[in-house]
């Protein structure tokens, strides 16, 4: 029970086409590469490189950070290496 050959297939492509249509089948056709190609362009997006706005944005979060006193309940400290 090995492949199928060619004439197999024909057949089957043949009871496809008559049990589904040329129309239907074509209409499936597109709305699969629609779909193939919606996904290549969410892939290639999500693989780009980040905007400039994000950027610009959080060095304006880290001058606001900054610019707030820091709570009463804070201890500033600096960590220095040990001679």
């Amino acid at each position: 029970m090995g492949s199928f050959s060619i004439w197999h297939w024909l057949i089957v492509l043949v009871i496809v086409v008559m049990v589904f249509g040329t129309k239907k089948l074509r209409g499936m056709g597109s709305d699969l590469g629609s779909a193939v190609k919606g996904f290549k362009d969410g892939v290639k997006d999500s693989n780009a490189p980040p905007a400039e706005e994000p950027a610009a944005q959080n060095s304006a979060q880290v001058a606001n950070q900054t610019a707030v006193q820091p709570d009463k309940n804070t201890i500033d400290v600096q960590a220095r290496a040990k001679s």
